[in-house]
């Protein structure tokens, strides 16, 4: 058994390492795969989308000739696809030396509004799947001691606002998990980071299910008051995640919608939540002067309703 002692405070290498990564076809994890490649790592892919996440490989392939790209299609929500994908990637993988869970999902609507069965597939799909497939490469990352584990939060891992029961309830406990597999792992040798990203343009409201119950009258403002809020590109969000790795940084916060939010959590841990009505409202403002952009790069386009 090995004995307790410091992390390992090496820079991380990217150059040569093979990198697991969710949530590969679009937002953050496409300008995480690109940004990946650009430091040249070999990649395995996962997502549900095939078609996005075979164009995605093919043009790393192209840009990257000396580069692995190898690619899974699978649906995180599938609690045995996802331990399957794991194996099989532990087993084809053995070098790898990094996962970043980045695979994320969204369901609109109050806890009144949702059906258990739309709430148990965020949670699956959000925080059941970083750990499934953490506990599958958990070996092969500790084989290999400097290896790094990132896992994808969210501010509203941070704050809880109204409407956001099943998506805060999954962030909050990727928050937990990860700090406190980060001393488990510190003996190993292996580095974990947590991430807060704020509001990124990505399409993850135009993709997110609607509640079976919400009215879809009273949806349309709150969506356009998020859509302002999803300010920050995706390949600025890349490159902070991949600047964290590789100087060992245990949390990362994303944007102004981080920051400020984790700034008033920790002067008032319980008065903040009467801020977040008045600051949402403050960030929506700044958010319309800024922001002229269009909708998301890759959004689908319509919001996908409850089943």
């Amino acid at each position: 058994m090995r004995s307790i002692g410091r992390p390992r405070t090496r820079p991380f290498a990217f150059a040569g390492a093979t990198v697991v990564l969710t949530g590969a076809a679009g937002g953050i994890g496409s300008a995480l795969a690109g940004a990946l490649a650009d430091r040249g790592s070999h990649l395995v892919l996962l997502d549900r989308d095939g078609p996005g996440l075979q164009a995605l490989a093919d043009r790393l392939r192209a840009a990257h000739p000396t580069l692995s790209v190898a690619v899974h299609v699978v649906d995180l929500a599938d609690p045995d696809a996802t331990v399957a994908v794991g194996r099989r990637i532990a087993a084809e993988h053995p070098d790898t030396t990094a996962l970043i869970n980045n695979a994320g999902v969204a369901l609109l609507g109050r806890f009144d509004e949702v059906t258990l069965e739309e709430y148990e597939w965020l949670i699956d799909v959000n925080f059941r799947a970083v750990v499934r497939l953490t506990h599958t490469l958990l070996p092969v990352l500790a084989a290999h001691p400097g290896a790094h584990l990132v896992n994808v939060s969210s501010v509203f891992g941070i704050i809880a606002p109204a409407g956001q029961t099943a998506y805060a309830a999954a962030k909050f406990a990727v928050r937990g998990f990860t700090e406190s597999l980060r001393q488990e792992l510190a003996p190993l040798g292996v580095g974990v980071t947590t991430v807060f990203p704020g509001g990124v343009r990505t399409g993850i409201t135009h993709a997110a299910r609607i509640g079976s119950h919400v009215v879809p009258e009273a949806l349309e403002e709150t969506l356009r008051r998020w859509e302002v809020l999803l300010s920050t590109d995706p390949a600025v969000v890349a490159e902070r995640i991949l600047r964290a790795v590789e100087r060992r940084r245990a949390r990362v916060l994303v944007g102004a919608t981080a920051t400020v939010p984790d700034a008033l959590v920790r002067l008032l841990p319980v008065g903040h939540a009467r801020l977040l009505e008045p600051g949402f409202a403050l960030f929506v403002v700044l958010g319309r002067r800024r922001t002229r952009r269009g909708p998301a790069p890759d959004a689908p386009g319509r919001l996908k309703p409850g089943r």
